[in-house]
Parts: C-alpha cells; sequence; structure tokens
C-alpha cells in the first residue's frame, strides 16, 4: 500500500474499532418495506413522512398529466443562464401563494441552501447565534460566512435571550442572525418558534433562520411546518426547508422578502455556479406541494402515533426527548447501538443506528422516523423488542 493512503486506512480501522464505520447499503423500497439483502423489513429509516415516495398512484398520475415534451430531464445550465424554466416560476408562485405572499425562491438541496444563504447574507458586520445543534449544513454555511458567531445551549432561549442583551448595543454589528430549526433531526424535539418570534420583536437588529426541513408537511393544518402551525409565517425572515422528505422530491426553497431574494440572485454562489434542478423535478414538486395542502388526516394520524411511540420508549426507561414524528431511543455506546439496530433489523424493522460525529459521543442511538404508514399493531411489536 502506498504510504499516502496508510493514513486514511489507519484512520478507517479505528472507525471499525468504535463502531462507526459506514458504507453504503444496496436496496430496493416498496411501499412501507424495504429489502436488504433479501430481507424483507418495516422501513423506518425513511424521511418519506407521508408516505407520498411510497404511492405508486401518484407517480402514475403525475407522469399521466404530464406531456412528453415537457418532461424535462435537465436544465443544462444555472437559472441565470437558460435554466429558468417555467416549471421553476410555476413552484415559486405555488409556494409564495401559501405562505402569505411572501417571495420564494428555489435551491438544488437543503445543504446547498444553507451553505450558501448565511455566507451570502453575513459579513464582518454581522453576528451569528445559532442554536447548540443545528444541522451541519448551518454549520458549514457559518463557518463559510465571514461573520463572527455564538452558539447558544440547545433550545434554551433564556441563554439566547442573555446573548441578544450582551451584543445588540455593540456597535460592531449591524445586523444579528438568529439560526434555529423548528424540528431537530437528530432529538426529534422543537424550538418554540412563537417564544422565538417574541423574544426577536426586542431586538431591532435580529433576523430569524429557521430550517423547517422535517416539519414542512407534516404541520400545520395546511402542512406549511411549524411557521404555520404556530401562527408566525410572517416574523420569520428566512424561512427554510427541503422537498427530500416529507414532500417527497428534491431540492429546498427560502420564503422571505423580495429584496433579500433579489439580492441571495445576485449573491449567493451556490445558486449562481450550479446547473439548476430539472425542470421535471420542480413540476413533480409543485404536484406534490398541491396534494400535500390537504393532506390533514395523514398529519393527524401520524402525529397520533409519534405520540404513541414516544410514551412508549420513555415507559420502557430510555431517555427520549422527542415531541415530533422523529423518536430516538438513545443507547449510550455506539457498538452496543449497533448491536441493537442489527436485532430489530433481524425481527422486521429496519432502524438505524446513530453514531458520533452525527451525535456527540456516548449519546448514539437508535433513530425511528415514523411515516404516515406506520399502523399501532406495528408500534406494539416494535415496543416489545424494546
Amino acid at each position: 500500500m502506498s504510504h499516502l493512503l496508510e493514513h486514511f486506512s489507519i484512520q478507517l480501522d479505528d472507525l471499525k474499532q468504535q463502531g462507526n464505520f459506514r458504507q453504503f447499503t444496496t436496496n430496493i423500497q416498496q411501499g412501507r418495506y424495504i429489502q436488504i439483502n433479501d430481507r424483507n423489513m418495516l422501513n423506518l429509516a425513511s424521511n418519506d413522512y407521508l408516505g407520498l415516495n411510497a404511492d405508486l398512484q401518484l407517480r402514475e398520475q403525475f407522469f399521466d398529466e404530464t406531456p412528453n415534451d415537457q418532461r424535462w430531464m435537465s436544465s443544462t445550465s444555472s437559472r441565470l443562464l437558460t435554466g429558468n424554466f417555467p416549471e421553476y416560476e410555476q413552484l415559486e408562485e405555488s409556494l409564495s401563494q401559501a405562505f402569505h405572499g411572501r417571495a420564494a425562491l428555489l435551491f438544488n438541496s437543503g445543504y446547498h441552501m444553507n451553505i450558501g444563504i448565511l455566507p451570502a447574507l453575513a459579513d464582518s458586520k454581522t453576528l451569528i447565534l445559532a442554536d447548540k445543534l443545528i444541522h451541519a449544513s448551518m454549520i458549514d454555511g457559518i463557518r463559510l460566512s465571514t461573520a463572527k458567531y455564538v452558539r447558544y445551549r440547545h433550545n434554551d432561549l433564556a441563554h439566547l435571550t442573555q446573548l441578544l442583551q450582551k451584543y445588540h448595543e455593540d456597535e460592531a454589528y449591524d445586523r444579528i442572525i438568529v439560526v434555529t430549526e423548528s424540528i431537530f433531526s437528530m432529538d426529534g424535539d422543537e424550538t418554540d418558534l412563537a417564544e422565538l418570534v417574541r423574544i426577536k420583536k426586542q431586538f431591532a437588529k435580529v433576523m430569524l433562520y429557521v430550517d423547517e426541513a422535517h416539519a414542512i408537511g407534516v404541520r400545520g393544518e395546511q402542512g406549511l411546518g411549524c411557521a404555520e402551525q404556530y401562527g408566525v409565517i410572517d416574523d420569520i425572515d428566512l424561512l427554510v426547508g427541503t422537498f427530500g422528505k416529507a414532500i417527497a422530491s428534491v431540492g429546498g426553497y427560502l420564503m422571505c422578502h423580495a429584496i433579500i431574494r433579489d439580492y441571495l440572485i445576485n449573491a449567493m454562489r451556490p445558486l449562481i455556479f450550479s446547473t439548476a434542478q430539472p425542470p421535471i423535478c420542480m413540476a413533480w414538486t409543485n404536484f406534490i406541494f398541491q396534494k400535500i395542502l390537504n393532506l390533514n388526516p395523514q398529519r393527524q394520524h401520524l402525529h397520533t402515533m409519534s405520540q404513541m411511540l414516544q410514551q412508549n420508549v420513555q415507559t420502557k426507561g430510555f431517555d427520549c426527548p422527542s415531541t415530533s414524528h422523529i423518536v430516538p431511543v438513545i443507547i449510550g455506546a455506539s457498538t452496543q447501538t449497533v448491536e441493537k439496530a442489527k436485532t430489530l433489523q433481524d425481527a422486521g424493522f429496519y432502524i438505524m443506528p446513530v453514531r458520533p460525529p452525527t451525535v456527540p459521543q456516548h449519546r448514539s442511538r437508535l433513530r425511528v422516523s415514523l411515516t404516515a404508514q406506520i399502523t399501532h399493531t406495528d408500534l406494539d411489536q416494535l415496543t416489545q423488542l424494546l
């Protein structure tokens, strides 16, 4: 082996010893089940929260309604060149109408979005205050910016208020951007958005950046996320989310003021210098988004299943901070977590272990990702195995 590869080989061996080695797994998905190595399991690792990606009839309807001459499989350029197909503008108009007339801007992915918006908006006169447990994409976006940043304790809005009081009158900063998620992807807990907005209104320099990746589609009367659920859509300056989870598509979106939208089109490097998504993807997203607005029964069923599992996990004596459809079963050690996941998979439940660096050391967990296709019987069987 080349001495240039030896370093990386040693690092991989260390990961294997710690139980933190990862690799791709070939799978076949059908409905609510996933098949891996000829084993058919109930899929409890998917972000298809409303089961729409698994719905074959929806795909058939979409392609029946989409003429072949509109099935563009590539945009061939950025939107600023020749990539601004009507499908983009139609989806942005649908989003704008749903989100109280706010301007919408589309991105290639949630990661693309989060590493681009903050570096474009935050300069050396900007302070970013970020929740301790925000997603890696937002952390990377902050690091790519020239802004100073400070982390506040997870979901500790009293600590955030203290930091705002400390920095708000500092003339070194023209603006302060508070960055958080509505539902957090690893603990399944959530930010008190109503209280966060109340705090924001006390400080004139503050802008709110809220990522609704795990809330869009599953919260609110129309599925517009926690911002709709708590009546604060108009109070969040930068409201972002993804299409790759409950909306069963691909890409990300931002709801904001029209001035911010225009500024990002001129300043956000990942947007300017990337080939845009295929128009067929935007058409599919718009098709699904229209369905989402009327799926309140599925949202209510998902909520009921989530509460049931949260209670069952706590009754079994596990630490479970969740208030959502993402229900972690915190084991602790990575090796024990991997073994428990294998036991559940052998019993027909596809649940993945989540280990460092995705979560802190000694906080490895089984991450149960519920969908609207899950039944009471499924959860009873799973609880017995825990």
